[in-house]
């Protein structure tokens, strides 16, 4: 009897794990081909897309599940290469930074998390945080909670006094002299340290803010911070370890010192020149834009006391060129990565970002690809995500109209797949 149920047992595993889900899509956009395809079956099977069939294919198993998405355009999940998961804009957002304990950002983070997956985006690369984003990556790993597949830089990297100094605004008796461990970077030896306590700490890459920022409590929102040498320590400390270096700049040497010094991606770019999208070109250096966070604080800094004085003048002034900027980038040639920043606006608003980049002048198909097969490239899991292709994982997302004609449909996100569990439908 025992040897019988044990079978039964046996036999029910194997019937649940063969369990297959079957996606009728009327549109499928092809990535790799830049091509949208028509009345297309996806074959789900646990993680991994197992096949892609010509026609609305009918499932052999009345186990298998099949999902109707005739009247939908269906894509890979997307790619966000630049959000803050732990929190997000308000009035009282800088108050926070000294009334917000850890466990208060790891209950909001959640609900960030859920957002930004429900919104389509089902990897993002978080680029600074107080080291929350490190536990909430790991319980999204773990199945525990509901969010995107995270790579995290933990905290950003700063100078004394510089964007992403965590003391910047304090008053002196509480400000005290934060060195590498809390992020922050004078000098070479100051530089390896810094990356090495990242690691320790759990991240997955390096985040540099090469320049002065628009949010910090800081007057400059364009000097560069950190020297040529500075950045170099840092990049070559980081690829001892696997990570590549993100670097925030909107002035125009600290680009540049960036570049030189081995940063794999710059971040807003705002005042980016012609030669220095030549030197982009040159060392394989992509510009993650953000264009949707430089239109949202150059209208919130018109309302009085949304933002401390000291940011207004640098919101007003640097948050419209970003858009402008980055249509002279992708002419130019330079090499595209999306990426919104997310928490400077709402999370889940990310999708607007494919408008501001059509409107710039890039092509829908090439915003699609820049948000999938690009980003999924920079993250060396080209091989993994950012197509609907056989053997890779059901990261598989669908909108209403085909966005390559319409699109702010990738504002409306009406289906969403990771890892084969279906999250919304």
């Amino acid at each position: 009897m025992k040897t019988i149920l044990r079978i039964l047992v046996f036999m029910s595993a194997l019937s649940i794990s063969a369990q297959s889900t079957y996606l009728h899509c009327g549109k499928l956009i092809d990535t790799k081909s830049g091509k949208v395809l028509s009345e297309k079956t996806i074959v789900v099977s646990g993680k991994k897309i197992i096949s892609v069939e010509n026609g609305y294919i009918t499932p052999n198993n009345a186990e298998d599940i099949t999902v109707d998405l005739k009247s939908k355009t269906v894509m890979p999940g997307l790619i966000d290469m630049h959000v803050h998961i732990e929190g997000e804009t308000n009035p009282k957002s800088y108050l926070e930074d000294y009334t917000l304990n850890d466990a208060d950002i790891a209950f909001n983070s959640v609900k960030y998390a859920k957002v930004t997956l429900m919104s389509g985006f089902t990897t993002v690369r978080d680029l600074g945080g107080s080291g929350v984003n490190v536990a909430l990556r790991n319980a999204i790993n773990a199945g525990k909670i509901e969010g995107p597949r995270i790579f995290t830089a933990e905290k950003a990297l700063a100078t004394t006094g510089g964007h992403a100094d965590p003391t910047n605004g304090a008053k002196k008796s509480i400000m005290g002299n934060p060195g590498p461990k809390e992020g922050v970077v004078n000098g070479v030896e100051d530089a390896k340290k810094a990356v090495r306590q990242r690691y320790k700490n759990g991240a997955d890459l390096i985040k540099i803010t090469a320049t002065g920022g628009v949010l910090s409590v800081a007057k400059s929102g364009e000097n560069p911070q950190f020297t040529v040498e500075e950045i170099k320590a840092i990049c070559d400390t980081a690829k001892d370890y696997g990570f590549h270096v993100a670097a925030h700049a909107h002035g125009d040497e600290g680009m540049q010192r960036a570049i030189l010094g081995g940063v794999k991606t710059i971040e807003h770019g705002t005042l980016m020149s012609a030669e220095t999208m030549e030197l982009m070109k040159k060392h394989d250096v992509y510009l993650v834009p953000t264009i949707t966070a430089g239109k949202f604080v150059s209208e919130k800094a018109q309302i009085d006391g949304y933002y401390p004085e000291i940011i207004v003048p640098k919101a007003l002034d640097i948050g419209p060129k970003i858009q402008k900027m980055f249509g002279r980038a992708y002419k130019a040639g330079v090499g595209i990565a999306f990426g919104t920043d997310a928490a400077v606006f709402y999370h889940g608003d990310n999708g607007k970002e494919f408008g501001y980049m059509v409107e710039a002048g890039m092509p829908a198909m090439e915003t699609i690809q820049s948000a999938t097969i690009t980003n999924a490239m920079l993250l060396k899991l080209d091989e993994e995500i950012g197509q609907i292709k056989s053997g890779y994982i059901a990261d598989i997302i669908a909108v209403n109209e085909n966005p390559i004609t319409t699109i702010s449909t990738m504002e409306n996100v009406t289906f969403v797949m990771k890892e084969g569990v279906i999250y919304k439908k």
